[in-house]
């Protein structure tokens, strides 16, 4: 019986330990339910690699040759190919200069000629550096007559020179212009090839053409 009180007062203790125990344990609060946030807009990435091109423009390539045609380099500054300016103008140039330079000799040895066929001897060629009169020419009638016809044709080559080189100057710049708004597609592309053919020791040259999709 002892033994039994002893049991059931120390369950009765037990309860009330735990009871205060759970007394002066605070209670927990409970986590209130996030809100649901809205998610930010995601950033625009702008891709560098990406061109913007400009509006093809079809009066692009007469505009330039238009300029050229008015004044030789002027095409090549409206298609931004400042570098051509001092090349077209050497060309130019040096037509120019030959051009001038055969015309004076062969006004030089034409009047020299006329005037050996007029009877006198007064041309420049009967006389020498110093200015003393010859009893020979320098130079013979025959030779002042090829030599006229050397440079009469030498003229007309360099003049015709001359224009070729101010038409390719215009149409240098048209084609310029036209190859400017040319759409050049990355997905394309055209390279060379190389292959090493084990079976018979030989190489085979050719072009590979890709094509992305």
């Amino acid at each position: 019986m002892i033994q039994n009180k002893f049991l059931i007062t120390s369950f009765c203790a037990f309860l009330c330990c735990f009871s205060l125990f759970a007394q002066d344990k605070a209670p927990q609060e409970e986590p209130l339910p996030k809100e649901k946030t809205k998610e930010l807009p995601k950033e625009f990435v702008i891709d560098s690699t990406l061109q913007i091109t400009e509006a093809y423009d079809p009066l692009r390539p007469a505009k330039a040759a238009f300029y050229s045609a008015i004044l030789p380099g002027l095409g090549q500054a409206y298609n931004k190919k400042y570098w051509k300016i001092p090349i077209v103008y050497a060309a130019l140039g040096t037509g120019v200069y030959f051009y001038i330079n055969n015309s004076n000799e062969y006004t030089r040895y034409r009047d020299a000629y006329k005037s050996r066929l007029a009877g006198f001897e007064t041309d420049e060629f009967y006389f020498d550096s110093s200015g003393t009169k010859l009893d020979e020419p320098r130079v013979s009638t025959e030779r002042l007559e090829t030599a006229q016809e050397f440079y009469r044709k030498n003229k007309e080559i360099s003049l015709l020179v001359t224009i070729g080189l101010y038409a390719l100057n215009i149409i240098e710049a048209n084609v310029d212009a036209h190859l400017l708004q040319y759409n050049v597609d990355e997905n394309l592309s055209l390279a060379p090839h190389y292959q090493f053919n084990e079976v018979d020791a030989t190489s085979n040259l050719g072009l590979t053409l890709n094509f992305k999709f």
